[in-house]
Protein backbone atom coordinates (compact mmCIF):
# COMPACT_ATOMS: atom_id res chain seq x y z
CA UNK A 1 0.00 0.00 0.00
CA UNK A 2 2.84 2.36 0.87
CA UNK A 3 4.50 1.50 -2.44
CA UNK A 4 1.30 2.32 -4.32
CA UNK A 5 1.07 5.67 -2.55
CA UNK A 6 4.68 6.49 -3.39
CA UNK A 7 4.12 5.67 -7.06
CA UNK A 8 0.95 7.75 -7.25
CA UNK A 9 2.72 10.64 -5.54
CA UNK A 10 5.52 10.50 -8.09
CA UNK A 11 3.14 10.16 -11.03
CA UNK A 12 0.68 12.86 -10.00
CA UNK A 13 2.88 15.35 -8.12
CA UNK A 14 6.40 14.99 -9.45
CA UNK A 15 5.45 14.16 -13.02
CA UNK A 16 6.26 10.50 -13.56
CA UNK A 17 7.20 7.21 -12.04
CA UNK A 18 10.33 7.29 -9.92
CA UNK A 19 12.84 4.61 -11.02
CA UNK A 20 14.65 4.90 -7.69
CA UNK A 21 11.46 4.48 -5.68
CA UNK A 22 9.62 1.31 -4.67
CA UNK A 23 9.25 -1.20 -7.50
CA UNK A 24 5.99 -1.84 -9.24
CA UNK A 25 5.07 -5.21 -7.78
CA UNK A 26 1.66 -5.54 -9.41
CA UNK A 27 1.22 -9.13 -10.59
CA UNK A 28 0.28 -10.25 -14.06
CA UNK A 29 -3.02 -11.51 -12.66
CA UNK A 30 -3.85 -8.09 -11.22
CA UNK A 31 -2.96 -6.44 -14.50
CA UNK A 32 -5.07 -8.93 -16.46
CA UNK A 33 -8.10 -8.48 -14.19
CA UNK A 34 -7.81 -4.69 -14.31
CA UNK A 35 -7.53 -4.77 -18.09
CA UNK A 36 -10.57 -7.01 -18.41
CA UNK A 37 -12.59 -4.71 -16.12
CA UNK A 38 -11.73 -1.68 -18.26
CA UNK A 39 -12.58 -3.52 -21.49
CA UNK A 40 -15.79 -4.77 -19.90
CA UNK A 41 -16.83 -1.26 -18.92
CA UNK A 42 -16.18 0.02 -22.43
CA UNK A 43 -18.18 -2.86 -23.90
CA UNK A 44 -21.04 -2.14 -21.51
CA UNK A 45 -21.00 1.53 -22.48
CA UNK A 46 -21.15 0.60 -26.14
CA UNK A 47 -24.12 -1.67 -25.51
CA UNK A 48 -25.95 0.83 -23.27
CA UNK A 49 -25.42 3.88 -25.48
CA UNK A 50 -22.97 3.98 -28.41
CA UNK A 51 -22.92 7.79 -28.24
CA UNK A 52 -21.70 7.64 -24.65
CA UNK A 53 -18.94 5.24 -25.68
CA UNK A 54 -17.97 7.56 -28.53
CA UNK A 55 -17.72 10.49 -26.11
CA UNK A 56 -15.59 8.47 -23.67
CA UNK A 57 -13.27 7.39 -26.48
CA UNK A 58 -13.02 11.04 -27.50
CA UNK A 59 -11.96 11.92 -23.96
CA UNK A 60 -9.29 9.19 -24.04
CA UNK A 61 -7.96 10.59 -27.31
CA UNK A 62 -7.93 14.06 -25.75
CA UNK A 63 -5.92 12.81 -22.77
CA UNK A 64 -3.51 11.04 -25.09
CA UNK A 65 -3.01 14.19 -27.20
CA UNK A 66 -2.44 16.21 -24.02
CA UNK A 67 0.53 14.00 -23.21
CA UNK A 68 1.67 14.02 -26.83
CA UNK A 69 1.95 17.78 -26.43
CA UNK A 70 4.30 17.38 -23.45
CA UNK A 71 6.23 14.57 -25.12
CA UNK A 72 6.71 16.25 -28.49
CA UNK A 73 7.79 19.62 -27.09
CA UNK A 74 10.11 17.96 -24.56
CA UNK A 75 11.86 16.01 -27.30
CA UNK A 76 11.95 19.07 -29.56
CA UNK A 77 13.60 21.20 -26.85
CA UNK A 78 16.21 18.55 -26.07
CA UNK A 79 14.79 17.11 -22.86
CA UNK A 80 14.97 13.42 -21.99
CA UNK A 81 11.65 11.58 -21.76
CA UNK A 82 11.67 8.16 -20.10
CA UNK A 83 7.98 7.26 -19.69
CA UNK A 84 4.68 7.79 -21.49
CA UNK A 85 1.75 6.16 -19.68
CA UNK A 86 -2.02 6.29 -20.00
CA UNK A 87 -3.49 6.00 -16.51
CA UNK A 88 -1.93 5.81 -13.06
CA UNK A 89 -1.22 3.05 -10.54
CA UNK A 90 -0.39 -0.60 -11.31
CA UNK A 91 1.10 -1.27 -14.73
CA UNK A 92 -1.17 -3.20 -17.10
CA UNK A 93 1.13 -3.24 -20.09
CA UNK A 94 4.34 -1.56 -21.18
CA UNK A 95 7.01 -1.74 -23.84
CA UNK A 96 10.32 0.10 -24.04
CA UNK A 97 11.26 1.66 -27.35
CA UNK A 98 14.61 3.39 -27.31
CA UNK A 99 14.83 5.25 -24.01
CA UNK A 100 11.06 5.64 -23.55
CA UNK A 101 8.76 3.20 -21.76
CA UNK A 102 5.27 3.28 -23.28
CA UNK A 103 2.38 1.71 -21.41
CA UNK A 104 -1.05 1.61 -19.80
CA UNK A 105 -1.84 1.63 -16.08
CA UNK A 106 -4.89 0.47 -14.16
CA UNK A 107 -6.44 3.72 -12.89
CA UNK A 108 -7.97 5.74 -15.76
CA UNK A 109 -7.57 9.06 -13.95
CA UNK A 110 -5.43 10.71 -16.61
CA UNK A 111 -1.97 10.08 -18.02
CA UNK A 112 1.61 11.21 -17.57
CA UNK A 113 4.89 11.73 -19.36
CA UNK A 114 8.03 11.53 -17.24
CA UNK A 115 10.64 14.12 -18.17
CA UNK A 116 14.01 13.84 -16.46
CA UNK A 117 14.78 16.55 -13.91
CA UNK A 118 11.31 18.06 -13.52
CA UNK A 119 12.32 19.45 -10.11
CA UNK A 120 14.70 19.05 -7.19
CA UNK A 121 12.99 15.82 -6.07
CA UNK A 122 14.05 14.08 -9.26
CA UNK A 123 17.55 12.60 -9.24
CA UNK A 124 19.34 13.03 -12.54
CA UNK A 125 22.18 10.84 -13.73
CA UNK A 126 25.38 12.68 -14.57
CA UNK A 127 25.08 11.99 -18.28
CA UNK A 128 21.56 13.41 -18.43
CA UNK A 129 22.15 16.81 -16.82
CA UNK A 130 22.20 18.61 -20.17
CA UNK A 131 18.85 17.02 -21.08
CA UNK A 132 17.14 17.65 -17.74
CA UNK A 133 14.07 19.88 -17.66
CA UNK A 134 15.43 21.94 -14.77
CA UNK A 135 18.55 22.89 -16.74
CA UNK A 136 16.69 24.18 -19.78
CA UNK A 137 15.82 27.83 -20.36
CA UNK A 138 12.60 29.27 -18.96
CA UNK A 139 10.92 29.64 -22.39
CA UNK A 140 11.55 25.95 -23.11
CA UNK A 141 10.27 24.89 -19.69
CA UNK A 142 7.17 27.01 -20.07
CA UNK A 143 6.47 25.66 -23.56
CA UNK A 144 6.75 22.05 -22.44
CA UNK A 145 4.58 22.53 -19.35
CA UNK A 146 1.79 24.42 -21.13
CA UNK A 147 1.87 22.22 -24.26
CA UNK A 148 -0.72 19.85 -22.77
CA UNK A 149 -3.34 22.57 -22.34
CA UNK A 150 -2.35 24.05 -25.70
CA UNK A 151 -3.19 20.71 -27.30
CA UNK A 152 -6.65 20.82 -25.70
CA UNK A 153 -7.24 24.30 -27.14
CA UNK A 154 -6.00 23.28 -30.60
CA UNK A 155 -8.20 20.16 -30.54
CA UNK A 156 -11.25 22.19 -29.49
CA UNK A 157 -10.59 24.74 -32.24
CA UNK A 158 -10.27 21.94 -34.81
CA UNK A 159 -13.51 20.28 -33.63
CA UNK A 160 -15.48 23.55 -33.64
CA UNK A 161 -14.20 24.37 -37.13
CA UNK A 162 -14.94 20.90 -38.48
CA UNK A 163 -18.49 20.79 -37.11
CA UNK A 164 -19.32 24.33 -38.26
CA UNK A 165 -17.98 23.64 -41.76
CA UNK A 166 -19.81 20.33 -42.20
CA UNK A 167 -22.94 20.41 -40.02
CA UNK A 168 -23.31 24.12 -39.30
CA UNK A 169 -23.20 26.25 -36.17
CA UNK A 170 -26.03 26.19 -33.63
CA UNK A 171 -27.32 29.75 -33.82
CA UNK A 172 -30.30 31.87 -34.85
CA UNK A 173 -31.67 30.36 -38.02
CA UNK A 174 -34.17 33.06 -39.01
CA UNK A 175 -36.96 30.50 -38.72
CA UNK A 176 -39.31 30.31 -35.73
CA UNK A 177 -40.54 26.72 -35.53
CA UNK A 178 -43.34 25.30 -33.39
CA UNK A 179 -41.76 22.59 -31.22
CA UNK A 180 -44.65 21.37 -29.05
CA UNK A 181 -48.35 20.91 -29.75
CA UNK A 182 -50.31 24.08 -28.84
CA UNK A 183 -51.82 24.29 -25.38
CA UNK A 184 -55.33 22.88 -25.13
CA UNK A 185 -57.95 25.58 -25.66
CA UNK A 186 -55.34 28.18 -26.63
CA UNK A 187 -55.57 30.65 -29.52
CA UNK A 188 -52.79 28.72 -31.28
CA UNK A 189 -54.85 25.53 -31.13
CA UNK A 190 -57.92 27.28 -32.51
CA UNK A 191 -55.79 28.67 -35.37
CA UNK A 192 -54.72 25.13 -36.26
CA UNK A 193 -50.99 25.53 -35.61
CA UNK A 194 -49.02 22.27 -35.37
CA UNK A 195 -45.53 21.04 -34.56
CA UNK A 196 -43.17 21.86 -37.44
CA UNK A 197 -44.99 24.98 -38.60
CA UNK A 198 -42.78 28.04 -39.21
CA UNK A 199 -44.31 31.26 -37.86
CA UNK A 200 -43.54 34.20 -40.13
CA UNK A 201 -45.57 37.11 -38.70
CA UNK A 202 -47.79 38.22 -35.83
CA UNK A 203 -50.24 41.01 -36.68
CA UNK A 204 -48.31 42.02 -39.82
CA UNK A 205 -45.07 42.16 -37.80
CA UNK A 206 -42.48 39.79 -39.33
CA UNK A 207 -40.76 37.49 -36.83
CA UNK A 208 -37.43 35.75 -37.49
CA UNK A 209 -36.49 34.74 -33.93
CA UNK A 210 -38.18 33.48 -30.81
CA UNK A 211 -37.41 36.75 -29.03
CA UNK A 212 -39.17 38.71 -31.78
CA UNK A 213 -42.18 36.41 -31.50
CA UNK A 214 -42.37 36.87 -27.73
CA UNK A 215 -42.06 40.65 -28.12
CA UNK A 216 -44.81 40.69 -30.76
CA UNK A 217 -47.19 38.87 -28.40
CA UNK A 218 -46.30 40.59 -25.11
CA UNK A 219 -46.60 44.02 -26.73
CA UNK A 220 -50.30 43.34 -27.05
CA UNK A 221 -53.00 42.90 -24.42
CA UNK A 222 -55.26 39.96 -23.57
CA UNK A 223 -58.36 40.15 -25.78
CA UNK A 224 -56.57 41.72 -28.76
CA UNK A 225 -57.22 40.12 -32.11
CA UNK A 226 -54.21 39.48 -34.36
CA UNK A 227 -53.48 37.64 -37.56
CA UNK A 228 -50.96 34.83 -37.19
CA UNK A 229 -49.06 33.90 -40.36
CA UNK A 230 -47.05 30.69 -40.81
CA UNK A 231 -45.74 28.26 -43.38
CA UNK A 232 -46.45 24.53 -43.43
CA UNK A 233 -44.49 22.47 -45.92
CA UNK A 234 -43.56 25.79 -47.59
CA UNK A 235 -47.22 26.67 -48.10
CA UNK A 236 -48.33 30.01 -46.53
CA UNK A 237 -51.22 29.92 -44.08
CA UNK A 238 -52.83 32.43 -41.73
CA UNK A 239 -55.61 32.79 -39.19
CA UNK A 240 -57.02 35.54 -37.01
CA UNK A 241 -57.06 34.72 -33.28
CA UNK A 242 -58.00 36.45 -30.07
CA UNK A 243 -55.15 36.48 -27.56
CA UNK A 244 -56.05 35.27 -24.07
CA UNK A 245 -54.65 35.85 -20.58
CA UNK A 246 -51.22 34.37 -19.88
CA UNK A 247 -51.62 31.74 -17.10
CA UNK A 248 -48.42 32.88 -15.40
CA UNK A 249 -49.04 36.64 -15.65
CA UNK A 250 -52.53 38.12 -16.00
CA UNK A 251 -51.12 41.31 -17.53
CA UNK A 252 -49.62 39.53 -20.54
CA UNK A 253 -51.24 38.21 -23.69
CA UNK A 254 -51.07 34.49 -24.48
CA UNK A 255 -50.91 32.62 -27.79
CA UNK A 256 -50.20 29.13 -26.42
CA UNK A 257 -47.23 27.74 -28.35
CA UNK A 258 -43.65 26.69 -27.62
CA UNK A 259 -41.14 27.69 -30.26
CA UNK A 260 -37.44 27.61 -31.08
CA UNK A 261 -35.48 29.63 -33.61
CA UNK A 262 -32.06 28.07 -33.00
CA UNK A 263 -30.69 25.47 -35.40
CA UNK A 264 -27.48 24.34 -37.08
CA UNK A 265 -26.84 26.92 -39.79
CA UNK A 266 -24.40 26.13 -42.60
CA UNK A 267 -21.17 28.18 -42.52
CA UNK A 268 -18.49 28.86 -45.10
CA UNK A 269 -14.93 27.66 -44.43
CA UNK A 270 -13.78 31.16 -43.47
CA UNK A 271 -16.80 31.81 -41.27
CA UNK A 272 -16.32 28.41 -39.60
CA UNK A 273 -12.76 29.30 -38.57
CA UNK A 274 -13.85 32.74 -37.35
CA UNK A 275 -16.72 31.38 -35.28
CA UNK A 276 -14.50 28.59 -33.95
CA UNK A 277 -11.96 31.13 -32.68
CA UNK A 278 -14.66 33.31 -31.11
CA UNK A 279 -16.46 30.38 -29.50
CA UNK A 280 -13.17 28.95 -28.20
CA UNK A 281 -12.26 32.27 -26.58
CA UNK A 282 -15.76 32.59 -25.13
CA UNK A 283 -15.56 29.06 -23.74
CA UNK A 284 -12.16 29.83 -22.21
CA UNK A 285 -13.69 32.80 -20.39
CA UNK A 286 -16.62 30.74 -19.15
CA UNK A 287 -14.25 27.93 -18.14
CA UNK A 288 -12.18 30.30 -16.00
CA UNK A 289 -15.32 31.12 -14.04
CA UNK A 290 -16.21 27.44 -14.01
CA UNK A 291 -12.85 26.44 -12.49
CA UNK A 292 -13.44 28.77 -9.54
CA UNK A 293 -16.92 27.33 -9.13
CA UNK A 294 -15.70 23.73 -9.42
CA UNK A 295 -12.98 24.16 -6.78
CA UNK A 296 -15.33 25.73 -4.22
CA UNK A 297 -16.18 22.91 -1.77
CA UNK A 298 -19.22 24.84 -0.51
CA UNK A 299 -20.90 24.23 -3.86
CA UNK A 300 -20.38 20.49 -3.40
CA UNK A 301 -21.86 20.59 0.09
CA UNK A 302 -24.91 22.51 -1.16
CA UNK A 303 -25.29 20.07 -4.05
CA UNK A 304 -25.38 17.14 -1.62
CA UNK A 305 -28.26 18.82 0.19
CA UNK A 306 -30.16 19.88 -2.96
CA UNK A 307 -28.72 18.06 -6.01
CA UNK A 308 -30.87 19.74 -8.65
CA UNK A 309 -31.30 23.21 -7.16
CA UNK A 310 -28.42 24.81 -9.08
CA UNK A 311 -26.96 22.66 -11.86
CA UNK A 312 -24.45 25.39 -12.80
CA UNK A 313 -22.57 25.02 -9.49
CA UNK A 314 -23.11 21.30 -8.99
CA UNK A 315 -19.89 19.26 -9.38
CA UNK A 316 -19.83 16.60 -12.05
CA UNK A 317 -17.37 14.04 -13.35
CA UNK A 318 -16.64 12.21 -16.56
CA UNK A 319 -19.66 10.04 -15.68
CA UNK A 320 -22.01 13.02 -15.78
CA UNK A 321 -20.36 14.47 -18.86
CA UNK A 322 -20.66 11.10 -20.60
CA UNK A 323 -24.36 10.94 -19.71
CA UNK A 324 -24.85 14.34 -21.34
CA UNK A 325 -22.80 13.18 -24.33
CA UNK A 326 -25.09 10.18 -24.75
CA UNK A 327 -28.19 12.38 -24.55
CA UNK A 328 -26.80 14.84 -27.09
CA UNK A 329 -25.91 11.99 -29.41
CA UNK A 330 -29.47 10.68 -29.31
CA UNK A 331 -31.00 14.12 -29.92
CA UNK A 332 -28.49 15.79 -32.24
CA UNK A 333 -26.21 13.04 -33.48
CA UNK A 334 -22.45 13.25 -33.96
CA UNK A 335 -22.32 17.04 -34.11
CA UNK A 336 -23.79 17.37 -30.62
CA UNK A 337 -21.28 14.92 -29.13
CA UNK A 338 -18.37 16.69 -30.84
CA UNK A 339 -19.41 20.16 -29.68
CA UNK A 340 -19.61 18.88 -26.09
CA UNK A 341 -16.21 17.22 -26.50
CA UNK A 342 -14.72 20.50 -27.75
CA UNK A 343 -16.18 22.41 -24.79
CA UNK A 344 -14.86 19.82 -22.33
CA UNK A 345 -11.41 20.08 -23.91
CA UNK A 346 -11.39 23.83 -23.37
CA UNK A 347 -12.45 23.42 -19.73
CA UNK A 348 -9.81 20.76 -19.08
CA UNK A 349 -7.18 22.95 -20.73
CA UNK A 350 -8.07 25.87 -18.47
CA UNK A 351 -8.48 23.70 -15.37
CA UNK A 352 -5.06 22.15 -15.90
CA UNK A 353 -3.44 25.60 -15.82
CA UNK A 354 -4.54 26.21 -12.22
CA UNK A 355 -1.29 27.45 -10.58
CA UNK A 356 -0.85 24.70 -7.98
CA UNK A 357 0.61 21.21 -8.14
CA UNK A 358 -0.31 18.61 -9.34
CA UNK A 359 -1.68 20.67 -12.24
CA UNK A 360 0.59 21.70 -15.10
CA UNK A 361 -0.13 25.24 -14.02
CA UNK A 362 1.66 24.46 -10.76
CA UNK A 363 4.81 23.48 -12.65
CA UNK A 364 4.47 26.60 -14.80
CA UNK A 365 4.14 28.74 -11.66
CA UNK A 366 7.28 27.16 -10.19
CA UNK A 367 9.23 27.74 -13.41
CA UNK A 368 8.06 31.37 -13.49
CA UNK A 369 8.98 31.89 -9.82
CA UNK A 370 12.43 30.40 -10.39
CA UNK A 371 12.98 32.68 -13.38
CA UNK A 372 11.99 35.78 -11.39
CA UNK A 373 14.27 34.80 -8.49
CA UNK A 374 17.29 34.08 -10.71
CA UNK A 375 19.87 36.86 -10.77
CA UNK A 376 23.21 37.52 -12.44
CA UNK A 377 23.35 34.26 -14.35
CA UNK A 378 22.81 32.26 -11.15
CA UNK A 379 19.76 30.03 -11.42
CA UNK A 380 17.44 29.86 -8.42
CA UNK A 381 15.86 26.47 -7.68
CA UNK A 382 12.63 26.26 -5.72
CA UNK A 383 12.33 23.71 -2.93
CA UNK A 384 9.44 21.58 -4.20
CA UNK A 385 9.38 19.68 -0.89
CA UNK A 386 7.73 22.76 0.62
CA UNK A 387 4.91 22.43 -1.89
CA UNK A 388 4.07 18.82 -1.09
CA UNK A 389 1.82 19.63 1.93
CA UNK A 390 -0.14 22.13 -0.20
CA UNK A 391 -0.28 19.65 -3.05
CA UNK A 392 -1.57 16.97 -0.70
CA UNK A 393 -4.38 19.33 0.35
CA UNK A 394 -5.19 20.03 -3.31
CA UNK A 395 -5.30 16.29 -4.02
CA UNK A 396 -7.57 15.82 -1.02
CA UNK A 397 -9.91 18.53 -2.33
CA UNK A 398 -9.91 16.94 -5.78
CA UNK A 399 -10.67 13.57 -4.19
CA UNK A 400 -13.60 15.10 -2.30
CA UNK A 401 -14.95 16.78 -5.44
CA UNK A 402 -14.54 13.53 -7.37
CA UNK A 403 -16.42 11.58 -4.70
CA UNK A 404 -19.28 14.09 -4.53
CA UNK A 405 -19.46 14.39 -8.30
CA UNK A 406 -19.57 10.62 -8.78
CA UNK A 407 -22.18 10.21 -6.07
CA UNK A 408 -24.43 12.86 -7.63
CA UNK A 409 -23.87 11.63 -11.20
CA UNK A 410 -24.93 8.12 -10.16
CA UNK A 411 -27.78 8.92 -7.74
CA UNK A 412 -29.11 12.05 -9.48
CA UNK A 413 -28.12 11.90 -13.16
CA UNK A 414 -28.08 15.21 -15.02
Amino acid sequence: MAGMYQRLRQEMIVGGGDPSGPPDTSSKNTAAVSGLVILGLLAWLGFANPWTLLFVLGLLVSVFLHEVGHYATARWTGMKVTQFFMGFGPRLWSRTRGEVEWGVRALPLGAFVRIVGMNALDEVEAGDEDRAYRNKSFPRQFLVITAGSLMHFILALAIFTGVYATAGRYTESGRVGVTVAPATGSPAESAGLAVGDIITAIGNTPVTSRDELVAAITSRSPGDRVVVEWRRNDAPQSAEVQLTVNPSNANLAFLGIATNSLDYVEQSAGASVGWAVRDSLSTIGNSMKGVVTALNPLNSIRALQSPNENLETRPTTVVGASQIGGQLGESEGLKGVLILLASVNVFVGVFNLFPLLPFDGGHAAIATYERLRSRGGKRYRADVNKMIPVTTVVLGLLGFLLFVGLYLDITNPL
